[in-house]
Formats: structure tokens, sequence, C-alpha cells
């Protein structure tokens, strides 16, 4: 059994079984992995792959439970990878990211920017998806880190980390009806149209569930993942629009008025996602202080350590209860 072959292994069962697209990643030869694949098969005496013809549709009852141990093996190699790495040259490395558009573009830029200032020589790769995509990135460690509000929860592989609180508001064109002074309520906001969140964005459920709560139907017209977009479409006169708080930025919006909406909706918990048994590196200790100054080194090991969800939950609580809101 060679390393090579638990590599192979691993990544045509990422890549959809499909071994042309793990030859293309791995930078190697299609006829390569498939004589590789073969020969660890015949040395374990099992088969892993369900085929059709030359084509692997699946793994086997067997190849589902072995491919559990590999991927660990593997992660385990990365993680010995990363001490020897680290010891060589603690300055030097990669922080692969993956998070929403919201946090790539209204909360990372000045803490990307404090991170490269103490880390010059760490390169930072950012991946924007949907909540899911950065749960799905981060578990199979395509992503160090994952930051997200929903779904990450999800995934028994991640540990999650409470960063900080946030809520939302409405934007509306100056001079608009809900803009009036008059408090804003969830019964004057079902009275128009509203441009907001594609579900899996933002904890778009949250609002549903607030309209909900209250017997109310919300008119939502068009969706969309990123905020840019609903305040574009607010400027045309379409309709009014719910954002993430952060996402409204008084220099650039001077054309739109923000109207506070805490009050109507449940807050919402942005948390940073760490694949269970990964090693981080020194630098990574520190981006994730940047981002929130009350998950220290010793939090985070504390964090990762713990698997029982029951247990991982009652931390995350109390963490969360620290947290401030922005």
């Amino acid at each position: 059994m060679k390393l090579r072959q638990l590599q192979y292994v691993a990544e045509v069962a990422s890549n959809g079984f499909s071994v042309t697209a793990a030859a293309e990643t791995l930078f190697t030869s299609q006829p390569g992995i498939s004589t590789q694949i073969r020969r660890l098969e015949d040395e374990l005496g099992v088969t892993l792959f369900e085929r059709s013809g030359k084509h692997l549709t699946g793994l086997t009852p067997t190849g589902s439970v072995i491919i559990q141990h590999v991927e660990r093996i593997l992660r385990e190699v990365e993680n010995i990878e990363d001490v020897a790495a680290e010891r060589r040259d603690p300055g030097r490395g990669s922080l692969s990211i993956a998070t929403t558009h919201t946090q790539a573009r209204y909360v990372l830029p000045d803490i990307v920017k404090a991170f490269r200032e103490r880390y010059p020589r760490v390169a930072l790769h950012l991946h924007q998806g949907t909540p899911t995509q950065i749960a799905e990135m981060t578990a199979s460690g395509k992503a160090d880190l994952g930051i997200a509000t929903e779904a990450l929860e999800l995934f028994d592989d991640l540990a999650l980390l409470p960063c900080y609180r946030w809520n939302r508001c409405v934007i509306v064109p100056r001079g608009h009806p809900l803009a009036d002074g008059t408090p804003l309520t969830l019964e004057r906001i079902a009275e128009f149209a509203v441009i907001t969140y594609i579900f899996g964005v933002a904890d778009r459920s949250e609002i549903n569930r607030a309209f909900e709560d209250r017997d109310l139907t919300m008119q939502v017209i068009l969706t969309a993942a990123d905020a840019e977009v609903i305040k574009t479409y607010v400027r045309t006169g379409l309709g009014v629009g719910i954002i993430a708080r952060m996402a409204y930025e008084p220099g650039r919006d001077q054309d739109l008025t923000a109207i506070d909406a805490e009050h109507l909706f449940d807050a919402s918990v942005t948390s940073l996602a760490i694949r269970h048994n990964t090693h981080l590196r020194g630098f990574a200790y520190e981006f994730i202080q940047l981002f929130a100054p009350h998950l220290t080194r010793s939090v985070v090991a504390q964090l990762l350590q713990t698997k029982d969800k029951r247990m991982q939950q009652g931390m995350f609580n109390r963490y969360v209860a620290r947290t401030e809101l922005r």
C-alpha cells in the first residue's frame, strides 16, 4: 500500500468518481490512476469502487468504510508536513479561507490588510461561495478556514467557533415613505415589494421566520446572493432591500437610507469552521484572533479537541455570549 494510491482513491471520490478530473487535479495520467487503484484493490482483496464498464460510479460498502480511514491518513500526512514547514520557516506558507461575499467584501479587508502586514510571506487565498459550499470546501480540506453564518453545523467533521453576532437593516432610496421617521415594523415592510438574499445566504431563514411568526406575507420580488446587487435594484425603485447591516456603507451608499431593523429580527451568529484533527500553523491562529479577538489560541485548541456535539454546542453557546454585536 502506497501513499500515492491513497491519494488517488481520495481524489477520485472527491471529484464525483471522475478519474479524468482527478488526473487533472493531481497533474498525472488517467491510466496511471486507474492502474494504481486496481493494484490497491488487488492488494487489499476488496473492491473499493462500483463500476459500470470502464467508469467508476460510486463507492462499494467496503469502499465507503475504507475511504474514511484514507481521509484521516491523508489529513495526518498534511499535519506532518505543516509541522515541518512551521519549524523550517514559521513566517512562510499559505492560508486558504472559504467565505461568503458579504464577509469578503465588508468584513475581511481590514483584517487581511493587518494580517499581510504581519505575515508578508504568507499567501492568502479567498474562496467565495454559499454557506454549504464553504462547509464542503472546509470539510474536504480545500480551505483551511471557513467563515459563514449558515450550514456549517451540518458537517460533523467541522468544529465551529462563534465569531460575532450581527443583524439587518432595511435600505430604501432617499425620500422613501419608510424613511419618514415613523418606527419601522414588519407590517410596514409588508406593504412594499422586497429585495433580499437568496435562501442559504446571510441567514435568510431568520427574515422569513420573523414575518411568518406575525402571520405576514413578505412580497419578495427579487433575490440575490450579493448585497451590492440588492442595493443596485433598490436604487432603481424596484423595491425595499433587507440586507446585513454591515453591507451598508455610509460613504458609498449616500443615495440610500439605512433603517435599523435589529428590533425586528433575531440576531445571527457568524462562525468560523475548522476541520477536526487539523494542525493549524501559528499564522492561522493569528488570523483567527484578528477576525475574532476572543478566539485566542487556547480557546481555539479547546474547541478543536471537543468532538462531542452536545459539549461542543455548550462551549459554543458560552463563547457566543461573550461576543459583541457588530
